[in-house]
Formats: structure tokens, C-alpha cells, sequence
């Protein structure tokens, strides 16, 4: 008898199997790549909504620049712009949007303020609060190689020290810590040209910051009190502060020595340091004013210029030094701006420094500011053809 055994039910088995896990391996890839792509349009999403959210909240620091502009024309128009004043605490009040409300075109629709593109609102933007801090610890600033800055120094009391600090971690060129501190005697520093200011002692080397004290009295000045020096009516100081490692101590406007014969552009040593997670910049200038003018009404600024290369800087009133001396508050010159922004249910939060310019004392950054040769050409004729372009630099 023969007996005939089926094999093909085992073979039916194992491709019922395979396909089965086949199946399931599809599946799992496609739930996967569905996963993949959903999560990326999610973040998509998040980041269109979060950029929205700065733009809404960027929206109200725009705001605020013209309340701010606002201000300073009823201020120069003659109107009350005293701390006491009505005017002075709308601007600086700690309730949202009251520094914004007196703009024309702003109005607040409940707790925030609707930011409509082409007359519509369709991505739901608006910034929720926007305030004003006129009073503010320190003035910060960006200064680009050979540049310069006037600063408006007005506290909201009595000062007679200032503080500048210069060459943050964002002003080195190479990713260290590391500031390159020239080590110079005290009585070395040598100024060297453009090319040779990085070599030695390398490329993360700080600025030379030049700083100079203008002051003057708001009545009986003219531009020839600058002439003699300190004087009854105004005053120019100058000092060039000259990085290096030797410990310097307070120094002071008074010791400008531009005008005398036996040390006539001798530049200030400051001392510097390598930057770490407590230091905000290497290198620290403590100066003295000198006498201020007479004259209760009186003005003083400051200018700034960081010479070979750029400088983050930061500079800050003091009343009295050492241990008891007392930070001053700047007063209106350099505002700080906190405005959120939404978009839907996202929020951004930004924080912005705005410098006031009086447009109506426009003050100069330099006489002459050229890149390359200048030349100059003077004759005095009564022959119109001798006025022709005769310099070449």
C-alpha cells in the first residue's frame, strides 16, 4: 500500500507568514513616515507662528519709538516733561499699552493691540503689552572699527564718575575666552597701524577706546571756550584708553594731556582681562569728571571711539567711588522697550534699547569722515576758469 503525505500545506503556512509580517513591516514604515511628516509640519507650523509672534510683538517696539518720538517734540515744543508730569508718566507707566494709547492710529481692541497687514488680520496678531522704562541702569552700544558715538550723559541725579566697558565674548574673532592682552611696561604703548594692531599678540585683541567729555553751559557758551581747555563756559577732554594687563586705578578727564608739551598724546593704560561666565567684557574704565561748567544748565556728553577694531560697550554713572559709590540711572536717553507679541496662542517677548536724538541739535560724528586720501585745495582768483578740480590725492 502506498501512502502519498501532502507537503504543500507547510509551504501554504510559511508564505502566509511571510506575508503577514511583510504586512506589518508596511505598515509600521508608513505609520512612520506619516508620523515623520506630520512632525515637521507641526514645527513648521510652530516656527511660521513664533516668527509671526516676534513680528507682532516688533510691531509694538514701533509703537513705542513713535510715542517715544511723540514725547520729545511736546518736550522741545515746551511742554511739561518733568518726572512729575503727566506727560512723562504715561510714557514710563507700568500698565500695558498706556504708553502707546495717546498714538492716534492705535487703538487696543480689550487688553492687547490687533496688528493688521493690508487692512486685515487674518493671521490673528497682536501685541498684549508694551511699556517703556525711561530710566535705565547703563547705556549699551555696538561700535564698528573707527566709529564713533555721542552719548548724552543725563542721570536722574547728581553723578561725577562715569564707567565704560568695553570687548565683549561677540567681539572675538576666534571662539575662545581668551582676550589677547598686550604685555606693555607702563610706559609703552605703542600705536601701531591698521594691519599691525592684530598680529601681535593675536587676532582677539580689544579696541583702543577713545573717549571724550563735552561740556558746556546752555547760556554765554561759544566754541571757543574748547580752545584753552577747562574753562568758566565749557570744557573738552580727551582720553585714549589703551588695553594692556597692568592694573590701572580711577583715572581722570583732567589728566588730558593732548595740549602740553611734555606728554602730548600719551594714551591711558586700562587694564584687561580674558572674559569668563561672571565677566560681560574684558576690559573696565573707571574716570573722574572734572568741575562742570557754571551754571546750573549745563550739558554733557560723551563720545566714543573704538579705534582698530569693533567693541561692544556698555557705560554707566556713578555718585562717589569705592565701596560706597552709588550707581546713577540714566535718564531718558536710552530707553529700554519690553513688548509681547501673539500670534493665536503663541507669545514673544522682546526687549529693545532705543536712543533718543534730539532733531533739533543734530550733533556731528566727526568734521571730515573719509575712507582713503583726502585732498584739500584752496586759490584765490578773479578767473572763473582757475575754479577746476586740481586735486588729486
Amino acid at each position: 500500500m502506498t501512502t502519498i503525505t501532502n507537503k504543500f500545506k507547510q509551504r501554504g503556512a510559511v508564505s502566509l507568514f511571510v506575508v503577514v509580517f511583510a504586512a506589518l513591516l508596511l505598515t509600521i514604515i508608513t505609520v512612520s513616515f506619516v508620523r515623520i511628516m506630520i512632525q515637521d509640519q507641526q514645527q513648521a507650523s510652530t516656527t511660521d507662528l513664533s516668527q509671526s509672534a516676534y513680528d507682532s510683538a516688533q510691531a509694538g517696539v514701533e509703537d513705542a519709538k513713535r510715542a517715544l518720538l511723540r514725547f520729545q517734540s511736546i518736550c522741545n515744543s515746551g511742554g511739561d516733561c518733568s518726572p512729575s508730569s503727566i506727560e512723562y508718566k504715561a510714557i514710563s507707566s507700568s500698565t500695558c499699552n498706556e504708553s502707546i494709547e495717546k498714538l492716534l492710529d492705535v487703538s487696543a481692541s480689550g487688553d492687547e493691540v490687533k496688528v493688521e497687514t493690508g487692512g486685515t488680520n487674518a493671521l490673528d496678531q497682536a501685541y498684549t503689552c508694551v511699556k517703556i522704562i525711561m530710566q535705565t541702569d547703563n547705556f549699551e552700544g555696538v561700535l564698528e572699527k573707527n566709529t564713533s558715538n555721542f552719548i548724552p550723559l543725563i542721570g536722574v541725579s547728581d553723578f561725577d564718575t562715569i564707567k565704560i566697558d568695553w570687548f565683549s565674548t561677540k567681539d572675538l574673532q576666534v571662539s575662545t575666552t581668551t582676550a589677547n592682552i598686550p604685555n606693555f611696561s607702563a610706559t609703552s604703548a605703542p600705536l601701531l597701524d591698521q594691519a599691525s594692531w592684530a598680529i601681535l599678540p593675536g587676532p582677539n585683541r580689544p579696541s583702543i577706546m577713545r573717549a571724550q567729555l563735552i561740556q558746556f553751559n546752555n547760556t554765554g557758551f561759544s566754541l571757543g571756550d574748547f580752545d584753552g581747555g577747562a574753562s568758566v563756559n565749557g570744557s573738552n577732554n580727551t582720553l585714549f584708553l589703551y588695553p594692556t594687563n597692568i592694573v590701572s586705578t580711577v583715572k581722570s578727564f583732567a589728566s588730558d594731556t593732548r595740549k602740553t608739551a611734555k606728554a602730548a598724546n600719551v594714551p591711558t593704560q586700562i587694564n584687561c582681562n580674558n572674559l569668563s561666565g561672571a565677566q560681560d567684557y574684558a576690559c573696565s574704565a573707571t574716570i573722574t569728571l572734572p568741575k562742570p561748567v557754571t551754571g546750573i544748565d549745563h550739558t554733557q556728553y560723551l563720545n566714543l571711539t573704538s579705534l582698530y577694531t569693533k567693541a561692544n560697550y556698555q557705560v554707566t554713572l556713578w555718585k562717589g567711588s569705592g565701596p560706597v559709590a552709588k550707581l546713577v540711572q540714566f535718564d531718558g536717553v536710552q530707553p529700554e522697550v519690553d513688548s509681547t507679541g501673539r500670534t493665536s496662542d503663541l507669545f514673544r517677548r522682546v526687549k529693545a534699547r532705543v536712543q533718543l536724538t534730539d532733531v533739533n541739535f543734530p550733533y556731528p560724528d566727526a568734521t571730515v569722515d573719509v575712507t582713503g586720501n583726502l585732498c584739500k585745495d584752496f586759490t584765490v582768483t578773479d578767473d572763473t576758469a582757475d575754479y577746476k578740480n586740481r586735486c588729486t590725492p
